[in-house]
């Protein structure tokens, strides 16, 4: 079998997206977060939570494409380069499967419904528990701490391969961009 030298279009399609709709929902809760209720506070709730449960329904694909797919191999850097790409990768996964699934916990345990688009009801994770909701929305926004400095550290360290080492790092996943060298 070949090895890439880029991910596979489906994977970056599906890693960019995912970006995308994370980086719209980390600053829409910190907002909505702040608003009085109301209406309009509701219809962004709604919105926050469809951002939400598209990337825990986009993990799936993703994670299907990442263990079937072949990937580019690591590029020759230090060892603990490779263990900080690898822990920060897998602690990424984690938490975009347990920041939306906490949102929902949240929800569920509130009493507020999820509801998909506004057209598919899913189902409620808990039983109605005022204590245990803001329980979770404790937990959620301790994980949305957590992914923001992981996204930073993420988009640090790709920058850095770019600019700095100049290698293919940031190559491999925007075949877009020229190689540095």
């Amino acid at each position: 079998m070949k090895v890439p030298k880029h991910y596979p279009t489906p994977s970056v399609l599906l890693h960019w997206l995912t970006a995308l709709l994370i980086l719209a929902a980390l600053p829409l809760g910190l907002y909505l977060s702040d608003l009085p209720l109301s209406p309009n506070k509701l219809k962004l709730i709604s919105y926050h939570k469809w951002i939400g449960i598209t990337v825990l329904f986009l993990f799936l694909p993703r994670l299907v494409l990442r263990l079937t797919r072949p990937v580019p191999p690591p590029l020759d850097v230090p060892a603990w380069q490779r263990f900080a790409a690898a822990a920060t990768h897998g602690l990424l996964y984690v938490l975009i499967i347990a920041v939306p699934l906490t949102g929902w916990l949240m929800s569920s345990a509130k009493g507020f419904p999820v509801v998909y688009l506004g057209i598919l009801p899913l189902p409620d994770l808990l039983a109605k528990d005022p204590a245990l909701g803001d329980l979770f929305k404790t937990i959620h926004e301790m994980l949305n701490n957590g992914l923001l400095v992981l996204i930073g550290l993420h988009v640090a360290a790709a920058l850095k391969h770019q600019f700095i080492d100049r290698d293919d790092t940031l190559v491999r996943m925007m075949p877009i961009l020229k190689r540095s060298t």
